[in-house]
C-alpha cells in the first residue's frame, strides 16, 4: 500500500426514493455496490461503462460532495487519501478537517457550459481556490492565474473575459487551470471531454496528458467512450449496475477482456473498415459514371 495514493475499501452509495402522502421511503437504488480500488500515485485509472452504471457517483462519493446535492444518501465504507506516510479517511473526519485535505483533490466536471460561473470572469474564476486554500498576496494570485492561462493554452490577455466569450473546449481548459490551482495530487475528471466536438476532444485530451507528465498528477478519467480511454489510461475499471466488475492494466482488458460485460463493450466499439471504404468509393465512382 505504500505506493498508494488513493484507497476505496468496500464503498455503497445508496440513493433513497420517497413517495406517499407522508413522503416516507418506500424504495432505494444502489448506486454503488461494494466497490474497493486501489489507485497508484501517478497512474490514469479509467472507468467506464454504461450511462446510470454508478461512474459519476463514485467519483463524487470519493470527494465528499454527494450531500450537497442529495442531503438523504447513504455512503458507507472508507476512502483513504494519502498524506505523507499516513492514510486519513476523508469519510471520519468533520467538515473542517476535510477542507485542509481539499486542495489535494479537486475535479474537472463534464459540462464546460454550466460548470463555470457566467457572471465571473476568467482570472477569478481560476483565483477562487487560492482564495479559499491559500494565504498567497494579490500579486502572487495573479502571477499564479496568469501562469495557469499559459500552461493550459490560454493567454493573460483572456483572463478578463467572461466564459461566455470562449469556445467549449476553452472553457474546459478554464476548468483544467482551475483544478491544477492547488497543486493537487489527485484529479477526477468526470466526462470532461464527452460534451466537446471529437477535433477538440483530442486537444483536451494532449493536454491532460502533458499536464500529468510535468505536475505527477493521478487521475481518476470518468468516460463512456472506449477508445478515449484506451488512449489517456494506464489501468481500467469496468462498472456495471452500480459493481465493478473487471479492473487491471488497459492492454489487458483491451486484449483479454474477463467479464462478459467488458466483451459486450469492446464489440460496440466501431471499427475502421479501410477496405469497405474503398469499396463504397468504387460504388460511388459507377454510380456517378
Amino acid at each position: 500500500m505504500s505506493d498508494s495514493i488513493l484507497k476505496i475499501n468496500n464503498l455503497n452509495v445508496t440513493f433513497p426514493l420517497f413517495g406517499g402522502i407522508l413522503q416516507r421511503e418506500v424504495a432505494s437504488v444502489h448506486a454503488v455496490k461494494n466497490l474497493s480500488i486501489d489507485i497508484k500515485e501517478g497512474k490514469t485509472i479509467g472507468i467506464v461503462g454504461e450511462s446510470g452504471s454508478g461512474k459519476s457517483t463514485l467519483g463524487k462519493a470519493i470527494l465528499n460532495v454527494l450531500k450537497l446535492t442529495a442531503p438523504d444518501v447513504r455512503i458507507e465504507g472508507e476512502v483513504l487519501l494519502k498524506d505523507n506516510d499516513n492514510y486519513i479517511d476523508l469519510f471520519s473526519i468533520s467538515k473542517k478537517e476535510l477542507l485542509k485535505y481539499r486542495p489535494q483533490m479537486q475535479m474537472i466536471f463534464q459540462d464546460p457550459f454550466s460548470s463555470l460561473n457566467p457572471r465571473m470572469i476568467v482570472k477569478d474564476i481560476i483565483k477562487e481556490p487560492l482564495d479559499i486554500h491559500t494565504e498567497l498576496s494579490q500579486d502572487q494570485k495573479t502571477e499564479k492565474v496568469n501562469w495557469l492561462l499559459e500552461k493550459v493554452g490560454l493567454s493573460k490577455e483572456q483572463s478578463t473575459r467572461y466564459p461566455h466569450e470562449f469556445s467549449g473546449g476553452q472553457r474546459q481548459r478554464i476548468g483544467i487551470a482551475r483544478a491544477l490551482a492547488t497543486e493537487p495530487k489527485i484529479i477526477i475528471a468526470d466526462e470532461p471531454v464527452s460534451a466537446l466536438d471529437v477535433s477538440i476532444q483530442a486537444q483536451v485530451i494532449n493536454l491532460m496528458m502533458d499536464l500529468q507528465e510535468e505536475f505527477n498528477l493521478t487521475i481518476l478519467f470518468i468516460a463512456h467512450d472506449l477508445s478515449v480511454v484506451k488512449h489517456i489510461s494506464t489501468d481500467i475499471g469496468v462498472m456495471y449496475l452500480g459493481n465493478l466488475v473487471e479492473f487491471g492494466t488497459t492492454d489487458e482488458i483491451f486484449s483479454n477482456p474477463q467479464h462478459d460485460y467488458t466483451k459486450k463493450l469492446l464489440s460496440a466499439i466501431p471499427q475502421p473498415n479501410p477496405e469497405g471504404r474503398e469499396k463504397r468509393k468504387e460504388e460511388r465512382i459507377k454510380v456517378t459514371l
